[in-house]
């Protein structure tokens, strides 16, 4: 089992540094739910909410936004040109390191 850091910053400014592993399929919805922090993933991962909205602090090259995705973003809150959701970002050796913030529930 091999597992990288991704830090997630939470609502409140807190930062959380997760171990997540790389041979489970996972993505990062699913990663912060198994740490309990308040990402709820409506939709179960299928692009169709953005309770999982983030925003993309570090300068990791992550694979582009698909239209699903887009389109959910277009609906979101508080969109900003680094947010994507966490669902659309699948766990990979190469985000070792990767930085995120919790985009706000409500304005």
């Amino acid at each position: 089992m091999s597992n990288v850091a991704i830090i997630v910053i939470d609502r409140q400014g807190a930062e959380h540094s997760l171990d997540a592993p790389t041979d489970m399929n996972m993505n990062l919805m699913e990663l912060c739910r198994s740490y309990e922090l308040p990402v709820e993933g409506i939709c179960g991962g299928m692009a169709l909410c953005a309770s999982c909205h983030v925003y993309v602090e570090s300068s990791h090259d992550l694979p582009s936004a698909n239209d699903a995705e887009l389109d959910m973003l277009d609906l979101a809150l508080a969109v900003k040109p680094n947010s994507r959701l966490g669902c659309q970002i699948p766990i990979a050796s190469d985000l070792a390191g990767l930085v995120v913030r919790l985009a706000p529930e409500s304005l």
